[in-house]
């Protein structure tokens, strides 16, 4: 099932979830191109609650982060995909460089980083001590990054 939500009906899934006692995690990123690394950090991401909504970069918002060649895929397409994961309950899209309006919209109770950001000044961190949230960190797994496939399929790493 495909489940590509307006921000309106993630914020109404969360509210569920909490008013249920329920475990609400966030994670976002662009995820331009899925490969495995990104699939475990989802799965473990979900471990961690009853309810996992992904936010993605909109294509606007990658080309300002990763430059005019990104993203590969569309938001709507890395949305499709990332939605057809069972770990995964919803995905939005948002615009900004930082998810934080979207963040304070669901107020998760866990927010996921990959461990990449682990000893870095995020600004969700902050935000989520409003209402008690916390950022839980996933191990990154070696070897697989967006970026190392795309260099790979132009031939310049082996």
């Amino acid at each position: 099932m495909h489940t590509i939500l307006t921000w309106e009906a993630a914020q109404l899934l969360a509210q569920e979830t909490h008013s249920r006692s329920g475990i609400v995690v966030t994670t976002n990123g662009c995820f331009d191109l899925l490969h495995r690394g990104h699939v475990q950090y989802l799965e473990w991401a979900r471990s961690l609650g009853d309810l996992l909504l992904v936010s993605i970069n909109s294509d606007e918002s990658v080309k300002k982060l990763k430059g005019p060649s990104r993203p590969i895929n569309s938001e709507l397409d890395r949305a499709y995909v990332l939605s057809a994961l069972s770990c995964v309950d919803g995905v939005c899209v948002f615009n900004e460089n930082t998810p934080e309006k979207w963040l304070r919209q669901i107020q998760p109770n866990i927010h996921v980083k990959g461990a990449d950001w682990q000893g870095k000044q995020i600004p969700e961190e902050a935000l989520l001590k409003e209402w008690n949230g916390k950022i839980q960190y996933a191990s990154y797994l070696q070897g697989y990054s967006t970026t190392s496939l795309i260099e790979k399929s132009k031939g310049t790493q082996s």
